[in-house]
C-alpha cells in the first residue's frame, strides 16, 4: 500500500507486469483500475496515472463553489466556461447541453469526469486496453483490435443479476459507461432503480445518466420526497426535491415512469450525444438505441504531462 497526500494506491488480485489492478482513493473519489499492455508501459502509465490523481481533489475543491452551481444557459450559448481546471471544464462542458432543459450544475459529471482524467494516463502506445472505474462511472481505452465486457447490474425487486452484458470493442466509439439512479451515491429526483448510459466519454455518459435518472419519474403521491440539503447539507441541489423513498408501485405507474425516461434517452441519442440507455425499474427494464452506435459528438480531450 502507497499513501501520498492521504491518497492511498493498493494493488489488487489479479495484478501483474502486464496487467495491473489498482485501487486509488482520496476521499469520496473511489477508483478501481486495469489495464493490460507491455511491461514498461504499464509501469510508466501507472505511475503517471497516480501522480496526477494525488492532485485531483485539491484541484475540484478549490473551484467547489462554482461546481456546485446551476449553469448559465447565457454563458453555454456564448462558449464563456467559468471554470480553469482541465476537470472542472470538462464537467461543465458534459453538462452544459442540458442547461437549457432544466436545473443543472457540473457535479453532474465529476465521477465521470475523474475517471476520464486519469485515463489519459493510459491512452497511449504499448497500452492494450484500459478501464477505470469510479463507483460506476466508466472510462475506457482500447488500442486497435481490442475489447471490454461490460456486465450491467439490474435491480429486480430486491434481487441483483447481470442479464446485460455488453462487449465494447475499439471499432465503437463508445468509451464511457455511466450509472444513475435514485438509490445510488447521487441524489436523484427520479424513481428509476438505475439508469446506465453508453457514450462517447465518461464524462458525457454521468451527465447523461443522470439527466435521463431524473426523467424517469411519476407524480404518485405515495413516492417519498425531501429537499436535497435536509437529506445531505453538501447537496448542489439545494432545495429541489429529491426522491428517498420509492414503494412497490403498480405497473401502469412504472410503465409511464420508465416511458418517460425512454423519450429523454431517444431525445439524447437523436442529438448524438449517447449511443445506448439501459433503464430499470421494479424488475422492468428498458433498452433505448443500438449496441454499437456511433455518436456524432465527440469529448474534447487534451493529454496530461508526464513521461513515457
Amino acid at each position: 500500500m502507497n499513501r501520498t497526500g492521504g491518497a492511498v494506491r493498493r494493488e489488487l488480485p489479479g495484478h501483474s507486469p502486464r496487467a495491473i489492478r489498482l485501487h486509488f482513493q482520496h476521499g469520496p473519489i473511489d477508483l478501481l483500475i486495469g489495464a493490460d499492455g507491455s511491461e514498461d508501459v504499464l509501469a510508466a502509465a501507472a505511475a503517471c496515472a497516480w501522480e496526477r490523481f494525488g492532485e485531483v481533489l485539491a484541484e475540484l475543491v478549490a473551484e467547489l463553489p462554482r461546481l456546485r452551481r446551476p449553469i448559465d444557459p447565457a454563458q453555454v450559448i456564448a462558449g464563456a466556461c467559468p471554470l480553469a481546471g482541465p476537470i472542472a471544464r470538462r464537467m461543465w462542458l458534459a453538462c452544459a447541453p442540458f442547461a437549457g432543459d432544466e436545473f443543472v450544475t457540473p457535479m453532474a459529471a465529476v465521477a465521470g469526469s475523474v475517471a476520464q482524467e486519469i485515463a489519459l494516463a493510459f491512452d497511449r502506445p504499448g497500452i492494450r486496453r484500459a478501464w477505470l472505474n469510479n463507483g460506476g462511472d466508466i472510462a475506457i481505452v482500447l488500442e486497435s483490435g481490442a475489447a471490454v465486457g461490460i456486465a450491467v447490474a439490474i435491480d429486480r425487486g430486491g434481487r441483483v443479476d447481470a442479464p446485460h452484458r455488453l462487449s465494447i470493442d475499439a471499432g465503437s466509439r463508445v468509451r464511457g459507461v455511466a450509472t444513475s439512479g435514485w438509490r445510488g451515491r447521487s441524489l436523484s429526483r427520479g424513481i428509476a432503480d438505475s439508469v446506465t448510459v453508453l457514450a462517447a466519454s465518461a464524462a458525457q455518459a454521468d451527465a447523461a445518466a443522470t439527466i435521463i435518472a431524473n426523467a424517469v419519474d411519476d407524480d404518485d403521491p405515495r413516492i417519498g420526497r425531501a429537499p436535497a440539503d435536509t437529506v445531505r447539507d453538501d447537496s448542489d441541489l439545494g432545495r429541489i426535491a429529491v426522491t428517498v423513498a420509492v414503494p412497490s408501485l403498480p405497473l401502469a405507474v412504472v410503465q409511464r415512469a420508465l416511458g418517460r425516461g425512454v423519450r429523454r434517452a431517444q431525445a439524447l441519442i437523436g442529438r448524438g450525444m449517447i449511443v445506448q440507455a439501459l433503464l430499470s425499474l421494479q424488475g422492468e427494464t428498458r433498452v433505448v438505441g443500438q449496441r454499437h452506435g456511433d455518436p456524432t459528438t465527440r469529448p474534447v480531450e487534451g493529454r496530461i504531462a508526464c513521461p513515457v
